[in-house]
């Protein structure tokens, strides 16, 4: 089996094989594997780190949405400087009270929505991890068939080598023309070209690799892997039987959570506060003290609700069929990478175990045989194209392969199990 990363969620180390063999002999300072890739980016990507922020904005939402409204004092003259026996303080009653709110469960709402937000961009957070390490898997990916191709470019350098110095002396022995010497230089010459550009490619994608984890002038040269063993997949059926792991579907279910609980606060701040006073009265008069208390009851409140509630329920009814529609929109995709994964699998197996020895073994009879004058330089080259054409198509399927490994596993949020062919 293929390590998880994290829990369920994060893509699988599908190339936990890939810091074994392939540019085993590159400065290892100066190169990385496919899981410290991983790892770099968990830590370090920028995405990441900002959204980091946002979950600690939202704790200090659910901090404040548990916070009781706050009791207020209240101070009240009356009867005072006003005309008559009212002109001086001698009829003046001051009145000091206490009031507060009774919310009537709306902070409990209010508490549950802000937590289920939280869970939301929770959800969302490890949608996004998921995705970084997606992409960083298709990043390295990608730099692994650079590398690859560069390797293939320099055996096509070497053959073409081999052949200019074949036909040299040939050439020398006459029974060659210089045309076709002048064919195997401006073959060669080609053959260096298409290798630096090559070269080119692969820095610019370890440089994106880089750009996951926030590094811009990065020192890696290469990334150490062998994508040549493949694995067994599970069945169609096992594989679908993953996709509620799916971290689009969970994060549907925690914003159906959130929604829920905004209908709930919805249906909660319908019922109006009530606003309760007390406090104690002097009467300047007769130096006399009295207790007053008072309530406060608003009408007609759930009327002016009726809207914030209706919304709610129709954002909630909204959230469920979104969730249908992207587990129709997941299974689909699964098929369709499925069904990509066995073609490439099958491709794969029969071009490297099954045409690309033949190719190889027509390549080295047609060298002996130009050398020994019985073939001519097209015949020599057309056996050459064969067999750098048949490693491409080898490196492409095999690559192919992992991609759709990459996808499903992505897609599932679990691994694949792994016994290589």
């Amino acid at each position: 089996m293929w390590v998880l990363l994290t829990k369920r969620t994060l893509l699988a180390c599908l190339f936990s094989i890939l810091g074994t063999t392939a540019f085993a002999e590159s400065n290892v300072a100066e190169s990385i594997d496919f899981n410290q890739a991983i790892l770099r980016t968990l830590e370090s990507n920028p995405e990441l780190r900002a959204f980091g922020y946002a979950l600690e904005a939202q704790k200090g939402r659910v901090t404040q949405a548990s916070i009781r409204p706050g009791i207020e004092l209240g101070i009240d003259i009356e009867n005072a400087a006003g005309t008559g026996e009212f002109s001086a303080a001698g009829g003046a009653e001051a009145t000091i009270s206490l009031a507060w709110s009774l919310e009537r469960g709306k902070r409990e709402r209010r508490t549950e929505t802000a937590r289920a937000g939280l869970s939301v961009l929770r959800s969302e957070a490890e949608l996004m991890r998921l995705e970084a390490s997606a992409n960083t898997a298709r990043l390295y990916l990608s730099s692994l068939a650079h590398q690859a191709e560069v390797e293939l470019s320099d055996e096509a350098v070497k053959l073409a080598q081999q052949t200019v110095s074949a036909v040299r002396r040939r050439v020398d022995a006459g029974r060659s023309t210089k045309a076709d010497l002048a064919r195997a230089e401006v073959t060669l010459s080609r053959m260096e070209l298409q290798r630096e550009d090559l070269a080119h490619e692969l820095r610019t994608s370890i440089r994106q690799l880089a750009a996951q984890w926030g590094e811009t002038n990065p020192d890696i040269k290469a990334v150490r892997g062998n994508f040549s063993e493949l694995p067994t997949p599970d069945s169609f059926a096992e594989l679908l039987a993953r996709v509620d792991q799916n971290p689009d579907l969970r994060r549907y279910l925690s914003e159906k959570r959130l929604r829920e609980a905004e209908l709930r606060q919805a249906e909660a701040n319908a019922k109006p506060d009530w606003r309760i006073t007390a406090g104690v009265r002097h009467l300047q008069r007769s130096d006399d003290q009295a207790f007053v208390a008072g309530i406060t009851i608003p009408l007609g409140a759930k009327k002016l609700n009726r809207g914030l509630v209706a919304t709610a329920r129709a954002d909630l009814a909204r959230s469920e069929a979104g969730r249908v529609a992207a587990s129709v929109q997941i299974e689909t995709r699964l098929f369709a990478l499925y069904e990509g994964l066995e073609h490439s699998l099958h491709r794969a197996i029969a071009l490297r175990d099954d045409i690309l020895p033949r190719v190889e073994l027509a390549l080295a009879e047609t060298q002996r045989a130009y050398e020994l004058g019985r073939f001519s330089y097209f015949e020599l080259r057309a056996a050459q194209n064969d067999a750098l054409q048949a490693r491409m198509e080898v490196t492409v399927a095999l690559i192919d392969a992992h991609r759709n490994i990459i996808e499903i596993e992505a897609l599932t949020g679990a691994a694949l199990t792994s016994p290589t062919r």
